[in-house]
């Protein structure tokens, strides 16, 4: 369910028990931006923190930005203009959980938990009070040229299972051998499912992986590639042109990052809720070369209890996207009957089959309802 149904005060009332998702960058970023910053009620805020995204945005990079005239020409971004979007996808977050507090008293801090997909986790730490946007624009701003560099010989691609769980390791290997080959790097970017994960290669890497993991027991992996180019964050790649460590140089400077957020934030670094006081560079800097966690966010979010997931920024795709999957499968493997015989019977899902009875928060999948942001803001007219 996306959720545009539940009044204000139903949302209020569910804030103990939610969970905010923030999306990242994609190859759409203004979503619905536009609508609301034309909002007779909406715009005022939406345009502030445009216009302090575009500023913090114009100082870093030495450039004007104007982040509202673009939204209100309705002009998409491109990967050549990988910075702006960048700043576009975390004003627009922030302005949507401002929106949400100050027209409908529903308050970020309220919420059990929080999780962001590749930028949105640094969205979640500017909302939970760790950095300032200026101080957050700093790092992927300061690198995104070589990153939009770097993309233009990188292809990305799904590599699912379509039996029982991938062996990670094993991928990890095939990986390793052929960038060791030194014909290009490829590496994972992304562990979605147990049965999937995004894969990302420089040159003719993707092939050579689809050529080998169609060898992996039992009975093979599938590779489909992407026609889009994407920076190869969360990658080994980023490697060749030092930005990890250049990401952790710029934060030696940093303003902030000396208190844990305020709203726990489960990394997809780590799988986990493991920022504290200490660790905020540490766990950046790794979120540059390492892979997104998703799955393993995704079942510590049902373990929590979440009962609603709230997804923030310009039109989101990959979390909402994974728990819709997540609650057709559990909800098509056990018919409605979610009991032993049910949990006996699962035979057309095997990576479901051998997780569900273990990992029982998988069924709360089902009464998870889901709510975007943008949506229901619009859907809802303040007082």
């Amino acid at each position: 369910m996306q959720g545009t149904e539940l009044s204000p005060d139903a949302l209020r009332q569910r804030s103990a028990t939610a969970a905010y998702a923030f999306r990242g960058y994609n190859v759409s970023n203004l979503g619905r931006t536009r609508e609301l910053l034309e909002h007779p009620a909406y715009g005022s805020i939406v345009d502030v923190k445009l216009g302090e995204a575009s500023e913090a945005a114009s100082g870093i990079l030495g450039r004007r930005i104007d982040l509202a005239g673009r939204v209100r020409g309705g002009e998409e971004t491109t990967l050549a203009v990988y910075d702006e979007a960048i700043a576009l996808v975390l004003a627009a977050e922030i302005a949507q959980l401002q929106l949400l507090k100050e027209h409908f008293g529903v308050i970020y801090g309220d919420a059990q938990l929080a999780m962001g997909y590749s930028l949105g986790e640094i969205g979640a730490l500017v909302a939970g009070g760790v950095i300032d946007l200026e101080s957050a624009l700093r790092v992927p701003l300061g690198l995104a040229d070589d990153c939009v560099a770097l993309a233009d010989d990188v292809t990305l691609g799904v590599l699912f299972s379509r039996g029982s769980p991938i062996e990670m390791d094993e991928v990890l290997r095939c990986c390793l051998l052929i960038n060791s080959a030194g014909g290009g790097v490829v590496g994972v970017s992304a562990i979605l499912s147990p049965n999937s994960c995004l894969v990302m290669g420089q040159g003719d890497t993707l092939q050579q992986l689809r050529e080998r993991v169609t060898e992996l027991p039992p009975g093979g992996l599938h590779l489909r590639a992407n026609s889009n180019r994407w920076p190869p964050l969360h990658t080994p790649i980023v490697w060749q042109r030092a930005i990890p460590d250049r990401a952790s140089v710029i934060m030696h400077s940093l303003p902030g990052g000396f208190c844990a957020p305020s709203t726990p934030v489960l990394s997809l670094v780590t799988g986990e809720i493991s920022y504290t006081d200490l660790n905020v560079r540490e766990i950046i800097r790794d979120w540059v070369d390492h892979p997104q966690r998703l799955w393993d966010a995704v079942y510590r979010t049902l373990s929590a209890g979440v009962k609603t997931v709230l997804h923030v920024g310009p039109e989101p795709n990959i979390i909402p996207s994974t728990f819709n999957r997540l609650r057709d499968n559990v909800a098509a493997q056990t018919e409605g009957r979610v009991g032993v015989r049910a949990l006996k019977s699962m035979v057309n899902r095997p990576w479901l089959k051998a997780l569900l009875p273990e990992r029982t928060a998988l069924l709360r999948a089902l009464d998870v309802e889901q709510v975007i942001v943008e949506d229901w803001l619009l859907a809802n007219e303040p007082e």
